[in-house]
């Protein structure tokens, strides 16, 4: 079996603290138990839900969670999707077929979107396709290139 090489330019807590999924990821007034809390320390939260002010870029970005059920990307050791997988596998939790799964689809995200945003904006201009950079953000990738 090849091995897929997975580098995530961003760890969870600074995704955390930049502002990511409006906030609302997890729909808890607190941390969850399996998560370190001082990842949430300076976390970007919403008390009311999904709320884009929370992002980053200020903008919604993504597909909601119906559409993640739907589409089956949802796996039952990670019933919250990619970012709770990100979070258990960088601490240290092993999954061969999720982990091949998850990362798959990371390298997939990010061989689309990141050469679309060096190509269409200017290398100053951080605000250009925000919606794009916020979607790169939510998948651990750097979203200022």
């Amino acid at each position: 079996m090849t091995e897929l090489v997975f580098a995530p330019q961003l760890t969870p807590k600074t995704m955390l603290s930049m502002g990511v999924f409006g906030g609302g990821y997890f729909d808890e007034d607190h941390p969850p138990d399996d998560l370190p809390p001082d990842w949430f320390a300076d976390a970007q939260l919403s008390t009311n839900g999904f709320d884009p002010s929370c992002n980053y870029f200020g903008v919604a970005a993504g597909q909601s969670r119906a559409v993640w059920l739907e589409k089956g990307w949802i796996t039952p050791e990670d019933p919250l999707g990619w970012f709770q997988w990100y979070c258990r596998y960088t601490l240290g939790r092993r999954l061969v077929n999720v982990d091949a799964y998850q990362i798959k689809r990371w390298k997939a995200f990010g061989a689309r979107h990141v050469p679309q945003v060096k190509k269409n904006c200017e290398p100053s201009d951080v605000f250009c396709r925000p919606r794009q950079r916020q979607a790169l953000l939510q998948w651990a990738y750097d979203p200022l290139i």
